[in-house]
């Protein structure tokens, strides 16, 4: 859910540059809050995210370019022969600068209508590394764009994600950056898809709250198994394991009171994957909308409600970076038609944080209780609250 905020990041920064391609990496940060009330935000002209929706894959893999903001976010847990873990994150955003019923016929390659970034980032266990680095640029010359014909794909420059078949199941992942703090990393992963697309929310509508359109068009392929290979150090290994991917639609963001969210995305080695969140309210609490979803073996998909989960912090963690204190620990508790699950999820590493602006937490979580495994988690809203990023 960061990345409603980050799709507004990326307007900014293109409206600054003149619709300039730029580049961050590393610790470099884009100062952009106080410009954000520049960015029109206004919904008027998009489609919004009403009524659950008519799902068409794999078309529905690529754009939808009638909805202001999209993303399509990859995490996964990943090891060598040797058993050396990685993380790694891979998310691609796009973000409608006008409605297409406003956009002007033109005959230059350069004028655009959508901007996109890139968030990239390998977390090594072994070495207590941490690379991040992102990019920004327009849709337009061929710079980044997303299609799903003739084949799905989704791409900033050279950094990109491609079907390798017609109906999408397989998929490769490739990109390198540099880390100003820590090097230069890569990933040229493949990834194949076993379980159908999990609908989250109702049939795929995702509420965040409880306005009338306040809300995304939100499915996951909660189980991609993954090969091929990570560098860092100088070094590349083999690596296998599983991966996660988001795509999420719309024309909204949250709801006035939220000040941040913890959202995690679980493999668990029973074969079943585990999707929750809570988005945390100003004056204590969390969104009652916003809830979970767990996918079973064969694939099929049971609704967490808020009511059926609990995520209580037991450990914490301060950024030497931005100051902020996030958890580092938590303790879960499900309890769906009638079975009770109950999880502990350990940071990898607890330096996991992407100095952008602003700040965030994703990284790499190990689950223990009634089932192990590997998972993600994301952490918004502890450096300063979200408010006043829309």
């Amino acid at each position: 859910m960061w990345r409603w905020i980050a799709l507004a990041l990326v307007a900014v920064v293109i409206v600054i540059f003149g619709f300039s391609l730029v580049s961050v990496g590393g610790g470099e940060q884009v100062s952009a809050r106080a410009l954000l009330g520049s960015v029109n935000a206004d919904p008027a002209g998009y489609t919004r995210a009403i009524d659950p929706y008519e799902w068409n894959f794999p078309a529905d893999y690529g754009p939808h370019p009638d909805y202001q903001t999209e993303w399509w976010y990859y995490t996964g847990n990943l090891a060598d022969e040797n058993g050396r873990r990685f993380g790694y994150q891979f998310t691609i955003f796009r973000r409608a600068i006008l409605p297409e019923s406003a956009s002007s016929d033109t005959d230059s390659e350069w004028r655009t209508d959508q901007v996109y970034m890139v968030h990239f980032t390998v977390s090594d266990i072994e070495g207590d590394n941490f690379y991040h680095a992102q990019r920004f640029s327009r849709g337009s010359a061929g710079l980044a764009g997303a299609v799903s014909e003739p084949r799905y794909r989704v791409w900033l420059e050279d950094w990109e994600i491609e079907a390798q078949n017609d109906n999408a199941t397989l998929t490769t992942i490739n990109a390198a950056g540099t880390d100003e703090n820590v090097g230069d990393f890569a990933i040229s992963l493949t990834l194949e898809q076993i379980k159908p697309p999990a609908l989250q929310g109702d049939n795929g509508l995702s509420p965040k709250s409880d306005e009338p359109g306040n809300a995304s068009y939100y499915y996951s392929l909660s189980r991609l198994i993954t090969d091929g290979e990570i560098t860092v150090g100088g070094q590349t290994y083999t690596v296998s394991g599983t991966s996660w991917k988001d795509h999420e639609f719309g024309t909204s963001a949250l709801g006035p009171d939220a000040t941040g969210w913890d959202w995690f995305g679980l493999h668990l080695d029973d074969n079943r994957e585990l999707m929750l969140g809570q988005i945390r309210l100003s004056e204590g609490g969390r969104e009652p909308m916003f809830g979970g979803l767990l996918v079973d073996e064969d694939g099929s998909t049971r609704y967490l409600s808020s009511e059926d989960f609990t995520i209580t912090a037991t450990d914490q963690w301060t950024s030497p970076h931005s100051g902020a204190i996030y958890p580092a620990g938590w303790d879960i508790a499900i309890d769906v038609d009638g079975e009770a699950l109950n999880l502990t999820l350990t940071p990898l590493i607890n330096d996991q944080e992407l100095q952008t602006n602003p700040s965030y937490w994703e990284g790499a979580v190990r689950i223990g209780g009634d089932v192990s495994g590997y998972g993600y988690a994301e952490l918004t809203g502890y450096v300063q609250a979200m408010q006043g990023y829309f």
